[in-house]
């Protein structure tokens, strides 16, 4: 079974408020498609790693020991938060300053694999594309560079952790584009909640930072094993 029929369909998967069927029982086609950037495009969770230690210190929270990365990895996005024991009102510092901290490395991160040929021939397809990310518009074009970046047709960035939602709501605005007209891309469970709020499909790739038992426990309609799944889905849902 390929991962386009294994997949969890919309209309089915519970708390997906807002998507609308026909009488058929499919859903209008995809017209954009959004990505979150860590951990989707960009391949930062290394580097994160790296300086973890370094904001632990700084903000007064449990370091990571490398043995309870994996650990982390089949928790929520909310438990990931809990269990470090970050006060909620850190978080907004917390972000800031790490956005500062890739700026001035933004020359160690690097895109996954086979995510430039991804914008490339979404763009070709005539499918539009965003980018809703808590990282800034400076780092995410800094990382993509000026020929990726010129595919993607609205940045909404700088997003609170758990404030992706209206981030979201602007985006759709902004293009015009109904919710159910939608493809969500994310690698964490906030990205899974975010889109759902809005009523977007959400598909969530397995490359980035939260493992696969978590992710398909909250039933997304599609799990990427690879950036070529994502262009199966939309070709065969538009």
């Amino acid at each position: 079974m390929n991962m386009i029929t294994a997949t969890h369909m919309a209309e089915t998967a519970p708390g997906a408020p807002g998507l609308r069927a026909s009488a058929a029982g499919e859903l209008p086609p995809i017209r954009l498609v959004i990505f979150d950037f860590d951990g989707t495009l960009s391949d930062s969770g290394d580097w994160f790693l790296s300086v973890v230690d370094e904001l632990a210190a700084k903000f007064r929270f449990r370091t990571v020991a490398d043995h309870e990365v994996e650990m982390l990895r089949n928790k929520s996005s909310r438990e990931v938060i809990n269990y470090l024991g970050i006060a909620r009102w850190k978080l907004p510092l917390i972000a800031r300053y790490v956005r500062r901290l890739v700026g001035q490395n933004a020359d160690q991160i690097e895109l996954f694999p086979g995510t430039p040929d991804l914008l490339e021939r979404l763009r070709a397809s005539g499918v539009k594309i965003a980018l809703v990310t808590s990282n800034s518009e400076a780092n995410a074009r800094a990382i993509l560079g000026e020929e990726n970046a010129a595919r993607i047709d609205f940045f909404a960035c700088g997003s609170s952790l758990f404030g992706k939602a209206p981030k979201f709501r602007r985006t759709l605005k902004k293009l015009g584009i109904a919710a159910d007209e939608v493809l969500s891309v994310g690698d964490e469970t906030r990205d899974i909640d975010a889109a759902r709020e809005v009523g977007m499909r959400v598909g969530s790739v397995l490359w980035g930072y939260a493992s696969e038992d978590v992710l398909a426990g909250l039933g997304p309609d599609a799990l990427f094993r690879t950036p070529q799944d994502i262009l199966d889905y939309v070709e065969a849902n538009r």
